[in-house]
C-alpha cells in the first residue's frame, strides 16, 4: 500500500507559495547545489526546451543539479510531443490500410502518452497555469501579445 495524501513539497516550493498552511517550515540544511546543466544525450528538440525554460527555473530555485533527470525528462517528453504532433498535422490522424481498412497512426498514442508525461513533470516545475496558481508569485510584466492586440483592434 502506497503512502497516504499528497506528495510532500519542496521548502522552496512552500516558501514561493507563501506557506498557506502557516505551519513552521522545517529548517534547511544549507548545502551547495550546482547549476543542471543540459544532457549531451538528449534530442535536438528537447535541448532547445531546456534552453528555453531552464534559466527561468533556475532563477526561481526550482532547477539544480539534482533535478536534472526530471527536468530532461519533462524536455524529452515535449520534443517528442512536438514531433508527433508535426508528423499528425502533416499526415491526419488516420490512414487506409493496402485494404481499404481505416487505421489511426501510431503517433496519435504516442502524442497522448507524451503529452501525459510531459504534464505530469510540468506540474512538478510550475510550468502550468494550475501549479504556477499554487506558488503565489508575482509574475514579471507581460509585454502584450500581439494577437490580444490584434483582437483588441477589431473590438
Amino acid at each position: 500500500m502506497g503512502r497516504r495524501g499528497p506528495a510532500p513539497k519542496p521548502v522552496s516550493l512552500k516558501v514561493l507559495a507563501g506557506n498557506p498552511g502557516n505551519r513552521p517550515l522545517p529548517e534547511t540544511r544549507s548545502m551547495t547545489v550546482s547549476k543542471a546543466r543540459c544532457p549531451t544525450w538528449l534530442s535536438p528538440g528537447a535541448k532547445s526546451e531546456w534552453r528555453r525554460i531552464a534559466p527561468e527555473l533556475e532563477r526561481m530555485g526550482l532547477l539544480t543539479a539534482l533535478d536534472r533527470a526530471a527536468f530532461a525528462a519533462y524536455c524529452e517528453s515535449y520534443a517528442q510531443w512536438v514531433a508527433c504532433t508535426r508528423f499528425l498535422h502533416e499526415h491526419g490522424s488516420h490512414y487506409l490500410t493496402p485494404k481499404s481498412q481505416l487505421r489511426e497512426w501510431p503517433q496519435v498514442e504516442m502524442a497522448k502518452q507524451a503529452g501525459q508525461t510531459m504534464r505530469a513533470f510540468a506540474g512538478e516545475f510550475g510550468l502550468t497555469p494550475t501549479s504556477r496558481l499554487r506558488l503565489n508569485i508575482e509574475g514579471p510584466e507581460q509585454e502584450e501579445d500581439e494577437f490580444e492586440a490584434f483582437l483588441s483592434r477589431r473590438g
